[in-house]
């Protein structure tokens, strides 16, 4: 019988006292040193006493009764040193019963009270020691340095969370602590927080530190990282998700300040520095990768495409071109430009600005006086910017100026060759964003197809069509761009120019690229390349290098397994700063929207879904979506007027509804 016996068993991971008062067999009736009565199977006891007491005796005499025992027990754990006892055990690799620890620790004459002693000494300590089947087993020496480096992680993120906590009930209160050693930690919580909300890494550890600071939702953590000062109230949150690199490394810096002192090197270059040699670009454009020159002769003209060539001074495999590929691109966002090179080399050194002596790939296309293409040649060379000029000047003279009014011409001949070979032109306006410095958002939309821009497009189309051929013709490996034919060719007579453009769009085939030159259908060419943008797009400066030793009669610097390696690494960041521009086009269209709830835009139903439709957003070229209505029909290609009733740039939200 178990009855007056004094019971130890674990619950909620710690050790109870007990004394039993009725034996039911397969249940023991006890009651607990905190005066409360429980029901426990047998096997759940730990130790059972030798001895009893008297349990027909008043409950508060028990109580009284528990206390003195439970008073003996806990001196007598501070007398064991559990280390010691498993320098004396480990070795042995054997299990140990409670009694016999006990004797290693006090002596052979041991009472209850020192057997409970090592059971809530070695239950509370946990590193040397497991329990097993009521039975001490030693750990390996190797188990324990786990332990206790498990232990200490442990230790050290509760004094995270404590000091964290702490931290953020400051900034809370206004009282924001200047010098703080865990507010690194605390901001790197909050970034990761903000980011990835329930799927941080470190998500129970953030929410028990709001929990503490009386914070009730992790989502404030953008809010608090304002607050502190760390981030912009409209912090591009998509740059930490897709890791994208703002700064550059020491290594890459150091090789930049290097590159950016270094002098022409002319050997195998032809000087054309006294030729008229311009760029055309933007208004803010400070990476000039690409410049033109156009001049009349005897059998008709000669068109120049120049591209700054990076090779004399961006080592392969360097610091950075490493750099270069990891990042793939620049990112041109409406806000801000993350270069894929330093600004010293990008903007600078290797620009081609005006008035200063550039190495350059150039190609030489010749026409005859009706425009047709004669022949060409690839040519290294040292150029010197005349003018650059920006697309509206181009525009505003190009009627009026010889040498724009005949590339303009060119343009158009070299626009219908392709238009016969099938080429499929669908341009679109696109979005552009102009801040103020009171936080104002203009917005307007910049047709891609004015004079100016069509003379360089048409020029950038011809230098990567005739490269492809180039290269196809010589067996120089390259990466080429091709596109089988669309799904369907719509035709532009039944449909609003905007609609037609759209669901064109979605007969498109994919884009591939591949180290087999295959046609472009939409481009309408034979084979096509990416080689004119070196500075901005790491693939174009792959290509580049493909060609300049192909021109210095050197060998190809890479194989074809290298660029189809190349091909697969930049192709998800290619992917993920299109969704990155097209995310933050998005954000600052909803913050300029959120200024002008219950206003009214033109529309047009692009798609029916079953509960809403698609719409177009004719003054932004942007797909939004309305709620159908019951009994409301409408009709695709139909043209619309919406009412903006929220936008939320920081949640993600627009709601538009069909106007009145």
């Amino acid at each position: 019988m178990a009855e007056g016996k004094i019971i130890e068993y674990i619950d909620q991971r710690k050790i109870i006292l007990s004394c039993c008062i009725k034996d039911k067999v397969s249940k023991w009736q006890l009651l607990t040193l905190s005066n409360h009565e429980v029901s426990i199977s047998p096997k759940r006891a730990l130790l059972i006493s030798s001895s009893t007491i008297n349990i027909s005796k008043p409950r508060e005499e028990l109580i009284n009764n528990l206390r003195l025992i439970d008073k003996r027990r806990t001196e007598y754990v501070a007398q064991v040193v559990v280390q010691d006892l498993w320098e004396l055990t480990y070795d042995e690799k054997e299990i140990f019963p409670f009694n016999y620890l006990a004797q290693l620790s006090f002596g052979k004459n041991i009472t209850d009270d020192h057997i409970s002693a090592i059971l809530r000494a070695f239950f509370a300590e946990g590193t040397y020691f497991k329990l097993k089947d009521k039975f001490f087993v030693p750990n390996s020496p190797e188990k324990v340095d786990q332990i206790k480096k498990a232990r200490e992680i442990a230790q050290s993120r509760e004094k995270e969370i404590s000091e964290g906590a702490s931290f953020l009930k400051e900034v809370i209160d206004n009282r924001i602590p200047k010098d703080s050693s865990i507010k690194e930690k605390v901001v790197d919580l909050l970034v990761q927080l903000a980011v990835y909300g329930k799927d941080a890494q470190d998500f129970k550890q953030g929410k028990e530190m709001f929990s503490r600071a009386g914070i009730k939702d992790t989502d404030r953590a953008r809010a608090l990282l304002i607050k502190l000062g760390v981030w912009q109230e409209d912090e591009n949150l998509d740059l930490y998700r897709f890791k994208i690199r703002i700064d550059f490394d020491e290594p890459a810096l150091l090789e930049a300040s290097k590159v950016a002192k270094k002098d022409i090197d002319a050997f195998g270059r032809e000087d054309i520095t006294n030729s008229e040699v311009f760029t055309i670009d933007g208004p803010f454009t400070k990476d000039f990768d690409d410049a033109l020159s156009f001049q009349p002769n005897k059998e008709g003209y000669s068109l120049g495409v120049h591209i700054t060539d990076i090779n004399p001074y961006i080592q392969v495999d360097g610091p950075l071109d490493i750099e270069a590929s990891i990042r793939a691109s620049t990112v041109y966002l409406p806000e801000r430009q993350i270069p894929m090179l330093p600004a010293d080399l990008s903007h600078g050194a290797l620009s081609l600005v005006q008035g200063a002596d550039r190495p350059a790939i150039s190609l030489f296309a010749d026409f005859d006086k009706n425009l047709e293409l004669k022949n060409y040649r690839f040519v290294p060379t040292i150029i010197r910017v005349k003018k650059q000029y920006t697309y509206d000047e181009v525009n505003a003279v190009y009627k009026n100026q010889p040498i724009f009014s005949k590339l303009y011409q060119l343009a158009n001949a070299l626009k219908n060759n392709r238009e016969e070979k099938g080429a499929l032109l669908i341009p679109l306006p696109e979005i552009n964003f102009q801040f103020s410095n009171n936080s104002g958002i203009d917005i307007n939309l910049v047709e891609q197809d004015t004079p100016s821009r069509f003379i360089v497009a048409e020029s950038m189309i011809l230098y990567n069509r005739l490269a492809a051929k180039f290269a196809s013709e010589i067996g120089l490996p390259i990466l080429y761009r091709s596109q089988e034919k669309p799904q369907e060719r719509l035709s532009t007579d039944e449909f609003d120019y905007i609609y037609y453009v759209f669901r064109q769009r979605r007969k498109l085939r994919p884009l591939l690229v591949n180290t087999a030159p295959l046609p472009h259908s939409g481009l309408g060419v034979d084979a096509y390349t990416n080689a004119t943008s070196p500075l901005r797009r790491y693939t174009d400066m792959v290509v580049q290098r493909q060609l300049h030793a192909a021109l210095f009669n050197k060998r190809p610097v890479y194989n074809e397994a290298r660029l189809k390696e190349f091909s697969m690494l930049t192709q998800q960041t290619l992917k993920d700063i299109f969704l990155i521009k097209r995310n933050r086009v998005r954000y600052w269209l909803l913050k300029y929207l959120s200024k002008r709830i219950n206003d009214t835009f033109k529309a047009i139903v692009f798609q029916k879904l079953r509960y809403k439709y698609l719409i177009i957003l004719t003054d932004f070229i942007f797909i939004s979506d309305i709620p159908a209505v019951t009994g409301q029909e409408l009709q695709l290609g139909q043209e619309i007027n919406v009412v903006v009733k929220k936008s939320k740039p920081l949640e993600d939200l627009l709601a538009f509804e069909l106007a009145d």
